[in-house]
């Protein structure tokens, strides 16, 4: 985990010092304000450990400012550093073309202040944008026809939300508004796959009970996220219990009309803190007939056997959040987002995630509330 933290610190200084001397080539700045800059630089790389610090002590107000802060910091940067790097190649293919034509491309070519500026006003125009396609949660429906839901039950809700990430940034406004779109749904079932809770969890006032005011009819079911683990699981789990999620650590429970089986995150083995239950131990040996709802927080199917569920339910991933991370994301986990259907028969659905991690923000992969009909067919 600490070679892991090492290479994310790692890369995210190099990017500000590519930012640096994009600035200092652009602006041509002198000493003093280089170094003024280059503090804040540091700081700003530094940041997520000095929210952490002020989180433990209590700090609250001045964790949260600094968070917001870093972190929409934090994605203005990712956002130049991307566009900088198109421009940077565009300029790059060009030169080339001129040198091996001979022609002239200077007239297409932008000078590097005018290049910075057009990454820079960029990235804080997807910003504002950004943060405001943050709090446009949308509803995506995902509806499935079976034979496996018992007699007298035609139709059956299922909401999920995941990676919701409660804590310094995702807060009551946001909270709620998640939960609007839960209500609306008027779901039988509601679950939580995975982050619900940051890593910051110390003052959550409130927070419980608008979770607690969700009571559906056959009960609400959680698994744990890579987050509860950071966040302490211990304190994880008291906050996921208090606000009436079943949290589902490596067990089964028949709701009266379907199964749903739950899993830990693979976090608490990589931790040392827990060792996760097998999921084909866990499935194996349920009802074929019966409908099988699996939750589990990362999108990793284990499909070489017999079907063992019908609907896996996942997150993690968030669509990358702010593109063009998506094919980052993509790449560590090819099915990413959405629904997915499995060699076995079965399907897997991953959520966008219905908050934000770090940057409050997100861009081109809005905020989702999955909403689940299973819809009972003859058999």
């Amino acid at each position: 985990m600490s070679l892991f933290i090492l290479t994310i610190f790692a890369v995210y200084g190099g990017m500000h010092v590519y930012a640096f001397l994009k600035a200092k080539q652009s602006l041509g700045f002198g000493p003093s304000v280089g170094a003024a800059l280059s503090a804040f630089m540091v700081i700003m790389t530094l940041a997520p450990f000095f929210v952490r610090l002020l989180e433990r002590r209590d700090y609250d107000l001045s964790a949260r400012a600094l968070s917001y802060i870093a972190y929409l910091w934090m994605a203005a940067l990712f956002l130049f550093f991307c566009s900088s790097i198109v421009l940077d190649l565009i300029s790059l293919v060009f030169r080339i073309a001129g040198w091996l034509t001979h022609a002239r491309f200077s007239g297409v070519l932008f000078s590097a202040k005018t290049g910075f500026l057009i990454c820079t006003s960029l990235s804080l125009t997807i910003c504002v944008y950004g943060y405001f396609e943050a709090l446009n949660i949308h509803t995506e429906r995902l509806r499935i026809e079976t034979a496996k839901l018992p007699e007298g039950t035609d139709r059956l809700t299922i909401v999920q939300i995941s990676d919701v990430h409660v804590g310094l940034i995702v807060r009551c406004d946001r909270l709620v508004a998640i939960l609007d779109v839960v209500k609306a749904a008027k779901p039988d079932i509601f679950v939580s796959t995975g982050d619900l809770v940051d890593a910051q969890i110390n003052n959550l006032p409130g927070l419980r009970e608008l979770l607690q005011e969700i009571k559906p009819r056959y009960g609400k079911f959680a698994v744990t996220g890579n987050h509860e683990y950071y966040a302490g699981i211990e304190q994880a789990i008291e906050f996921t219990r208090e606000a009436g999620f079943r949290l589902l650590r490596g067990e089964v429970v028949n709701t009266g009309v379907i199964n749903i089986a739950g899993v830990d995150d693979l976090t608490g083995e990589q931790m040392h803190i827990d060792k996760p239950e097998p999921e084909t131990a866990l499935l194996s040996g349920l009802p074929e007939n019966q409908f099988t709802l699996l939750l589990k927080h990362r999108p990793v199917v284990n499909s070489s056997g017999p079907k063992l569920f019908d609907l896996q339910l996942s997150g993690h991933t968030h669509k990358g959040q702010i593109f063009p991370f998506t094919y980052v994301s993509a790449i560590a986990y090819p099915l990413n987002t959405g629904r997915f259907d499995l060699s076995n028969g079965a399907i897997l659905h991953v959520s966008r995630g219905s908050g934000t991690w770090g940057p409050p923000i997100r861009f081109l992969s809005p905020p989702e509330v999955t909403v689940i009909e299973l819809v009972r067919k003859a058999r």
